[in-house]
């Protein structure tokens, strides 16, 4: 195989609200973390363990400006990317980092869309009888 891949697929929460960074001529950068999760039983004492990763996630343009318009912390998302790695210095101490750029991204659920959801569910309905009405008609029909 000639070629090389750099492709990263995460289905997490949003850790943070999304830090938005705007640039002359209208370019925009978004961060924010995404936490992923994985559960799994310890053989030793049977209890469930979760272990919880953090990844650093950067969106440009007008996808960053989509998300920020729409998520909030604790929003779930489906995101595909590539993994980049940063040198960068504070204070003269070198510092690295690595973020996940975003290519794709699904909205799997929000807030607003949960929030709304249950408003919904929490409305009274109109009353069901408890027993369907069968005419005569139907009782003619039966098969027994």
């Amino acid at each position: 195989m000639s070629g090389t891949i750099n492709k990263v697929i995460l289905i997490g929460h949003l850790g943070d609200e999304i830090k938005m960074h705007y640039f002359e001529g209208g370019n925009a950068i978004g961060r924010f973390p995404l936490a992923t999760n994985e559960t799994f039983t310890n053989r030793q004492t049977g209890e469930k363990v979760t272990n919880t990763d953090w990844h650093n996630v950067v969106v440009r343009n007008k996808l960053a400006e989509i998300c920020e318009k729409y998520l909030t912390k604790g929003d779930k998302v489906y995101l595909e990317g590539r993994i980049k790695n940063r040198q960068y210095e504070v204070e003269g101490q070198k510092r690295y980092t690595t973020e996940i750029h975003v290519q794709e991204m699904t909205f799997l659920s929000t807030k607003k869309e949960l929030n709304s959801q249950a408003e919904v569910n929490q409305q009274p309905s109109p009353q069901q009888p408890n027993k369907p009405v069968v005419s005569k008609e139907e009782d003619d029909d039966l098969p027994f």
